[in-house]
């Protein structure tokens, strides 16, 4: 395993070990291609890994005598810019793209590497590989095979399947595997809408059945404003409050445009911030359609030809529109003049995308297969889905990324119920739909009242924290306590999720919260002072971003503040006001260190504003008061040079790296002795971070 499974992620500079599957999936590559000329695939579920799979195969077959060149094969351009990327984080210059060398291999002993060997594989190109290549062999990867239940072609008059194309399967990792190995997540599917015949019918319209022209239903102006509208309302709850970001995916470019059109309208009317980005393919190729009459997207190369092949198309002129949006948005200067401009174009979005700069990107096929974003926890869908292309769109959506990402969430727009279950038989057993569909909100609240029981056992009040004396008492109610979190955050994703359905009210929940941030602080002190023996607490994981709520930031809390200068507000019905801001300070993470200055502005600085509309200004006055002060205080007591000290905290800001103490002795007038200099320089470092938790994260610097 240490010398030949493990990889050197350039990029991330860590070390890869292959998982046991990928392990057995490579072995038996090597078995097929070093003893037989047999072709043969790999079913590996979408999220397991399979480019890294494919790069630890392709890595040991070219060391192979025989094996004269290791190809490696992608469907779409896209895939191919993607595919490199990954492979050159693995090894740099390890993929040679260039084509003017593959006349010389014709008669070689090549093995072809497919990256993704279904439905493309059926066409022309695949059975030309194999004529002009006489001795080739081919090795297939798919998270979603093609079988007879699923096939739209033939190959010589048989229904085109992956195994009539590669032959056998060596080895199999199916979404089921991966979910019980926490490698992926589990999807929360939401069912959204039911169409009625007529007015006051209880008959509701199967959008399955022929007969009824459902287009100019599914299409129509009111229905699809009710949608944009509902995309709006619960894009933070899908998000967590925009901690991760949304695809849409939608049946025809016809409909992605007026969708489109709806969101910048009700943009520009104030209705949402979002910042929304749009890609799809145009010209010639925009009406071909798949068997099931969806618009299905051709090879990325073909889409975005000089503007001269296909003249001004409708299509491409809206898509230059949207382009445009997106320019003015990120100061970029993308256009559809050219296939390199554009596919420079798709690069951008894609990036965008996974860094979260882009909060929902609205597509008809473009980036529903073979995209990755860890960031990207939501999918709506307004399009019908089917088998291979359903799991393919639902699983954008599942890849890990911390705690509070506990599913991949699915909103249809359609009635797609039987088509996921039917998808997801296809591809594991009809046992798993449990495994692999979260399970319906009652369970959830269920869970949630078993685990505040426990908790209970533990803390029967939140003051029963206040008494803990015994390590084994605060560990009990951390877990407890931890554990409840866990639900909450699953719950918090329903659309119909309300604390009434609970048997705890939010107010309790936040108290306890409270009482687990007091021992997080608690514990972080002890650890960061280097004081006592070994704990049982110095390993807990606290998984604060469990509960971290981001609507609830300084804005949020200068917005309370101005309600508390209502004159009405008097005596005890004031302090209740204040205890509230004060609890809620205490009960998220971000805000415990801005707590003490917005208290001491509740009580030096408030009772003298009789205006709440003048908070907001006199908050801004005091918290830049308050930010100077402390500046010159750090510089004053370390005898830093305050314009180096200033561009020092510029550059933690922009970097988010830590300095180095060797970078932060530079700030100093005056250099230390030798035996004193880490000392001072951890100290300044520490000095720096805090400043920066206070003064800058969530406040306007």
């Amino acid at each position: 395993m240490i010398t030949k499974y493990i990889v050197l992620n350039e990029t991330n500079k860590i070390l890869m070990v292959l998982r046991p599957y990928q392990y057995y999936a490579v072995e038996k590559i090597v078995d097929r291609v070093r003893n037989t000329d047999k072709n043969g695939f790999i079913w590996h579920t979408t999220g397991s890994g399979k480019t890294l799979t494919s790069f630890k195969a392709s890595q040991i077959l070219k060391e192979i005598p025989k094996v004269e060149k290791v190809v490696f094969v992608v469907d779409r351009k896209d895939l191919d810019y993607q595919t490199q990327k990954e492979f050159d984080a693995f090894e740099k210059g390890s993929v040679d793209a260039h084509g003017n060398k593959i006349d010389k291999l014709k008669d070689k002993k090549v093995v072809f590497i497919f990256d993704e060997c279904h439905r493309s594989q059926f066409g022309d190109t695949h059975q030309n590989i194999k004529k002009y290549f006489k001795n080739a062999q081919m090795i297939g990867f798919t998270g979603t095979p093609i079988s007879e239940v699923n096939s739209i072609g033939k190959i010589d008059g048989a229904p085109a399947t992956t195994n009539r194309l590669f032959e056998d399967c060596l080895h199999k990792y199916v979404i089921t595997d991966a979910i019980r190995d926490d490698n992926v997540l589990k999807f929360s599917v939401e069912y959204v809408g039911r169409y009625k015949e007529k007015e006051g019918s209880n008959t509701y319209i199967d959008t399955d059945v022929e007969a009824i022209d459902t287009q100019e239903l599914l299409e129509s102006p009111k229905r699809l404003e009710k949608i944009a509208d509902y995309l709006i309302a619960e894009y933070g709850r899908k998000t967590h409050s925009g901690t991760f970001n949304a695809m849409f995916c939608v049946s025809s470019i016809d409909v992605l445009q007026k969708y489109y059109d709806l969101f910048q309208k009700k943009k520009e009317e104030g209705k949402h911030q979002l910042k929304i980005a749009t890609i799809f393919s145009y010209g010639t190729n925009e009406e071909s359609k798949d068997a099931d009459g969806i618009y299905d997207e051709p090879e990325f190369r073909m889409v975005a030809e000089p503007q001269a092949q296909y003249g001004d198309s409708h299509s491409r002129n809206v898509l230059e529109k949207y382009i445009g949006h997106y320019n003015e948005m990120f100061g970029t200067n993308f256009s559809t003049k050219d296939s390199q401009t554009f596919y420079n174009y798709y690069n951008d979005v894609a990036k965008r995308v996974r860094s979260k700069e882009v909060d929902l990107i609205i597509v008809v096929n473009m980036f529903l297969t073979g995209f990755d974003s860890p960031q990207l926890n939501t999918l709506f869908v307004d399009k019908n889905l089917k088998y291979h292309g359903l799991i393919q769109a639902f699983s954008r959506t599942n890849r890990l990324l911390g705690e509070k990402k506990s599913q991949g969430n699915i909103v249809c727009f359609r009635n797609l119920k039987s088509a996921t279950d039917d998808a997801v038989t296809l591809f594991s057993n009809k046992e798993a739909i449990r495994e692999i569909i979260i399970h319906p909100i009652e369970d959830y609240i269920e869970l949630f009242n078993s685990a505040l029981e426990t908790l209970k056992l533990v803390a029967p009040e939140v003051d029963s924290v206040n008494s803990y004396q015994t390590e084994q008492d605060k560990f009990e109610f951390i877990t407890a306590f931890r554990e409840l979190m866990r639900v909450l955050n699953i719950l918090k994703s329903f659309a119909d999720f309300d604390f009434d359905k609970l048997e705890m009210t939010e107010f309790e929940f936040d108290g306890y919260k409270s009482k687990y941030l007091d021992l997080w602080t608690e514990i972080k002190g002890k650890k960061d002072g280097g004081e006592g023996k070994a704990s049982i607490l110095d390993d807990v994981d606290f998984e604060l971003e469990l509960f971290h709520r981001d609507e609830i930031n300084v804005d949020y809390i200068i917005s309370l503040l101005a309600n508390l200068t209502d004159s009405n507000l008097k005596g005890d019905k004031l302090e209740l006001k204040k205890k509230e801001i004060r609890d809620i300070l205490s009960g998220d993470a971000k805000l415990r260190s801005k707590k003490e200055l917005i208290e001491k502005f509740i009580e030096e600085n408030l009772p003298h504003i009789s205006d709440g509309n003048n908070v907001n200004e006199e908050f801004e006055k005091f918290w830049n008061n308050e930010k100077n002060a402390a500046f010159d205080k750090i510089a004053t007591e370390e005898s830093l040079n305050k314009d180096r000290f200033r561009d020092a905290i510029d550059d933690f800001l922009f970097t988010a790296k830590t300095p180095k103490i060797s970078d932060t002795l530079k700030l100093l007038e005056v250099k230390p002795k030798l035996t004193e200099r880490n000392n001072i320089g951890r100290r300044i470092i520490q000095k720096v971070q805090n400043f920066v938790d206070v003064f800058v994260d969530g406040v306007n610097a």
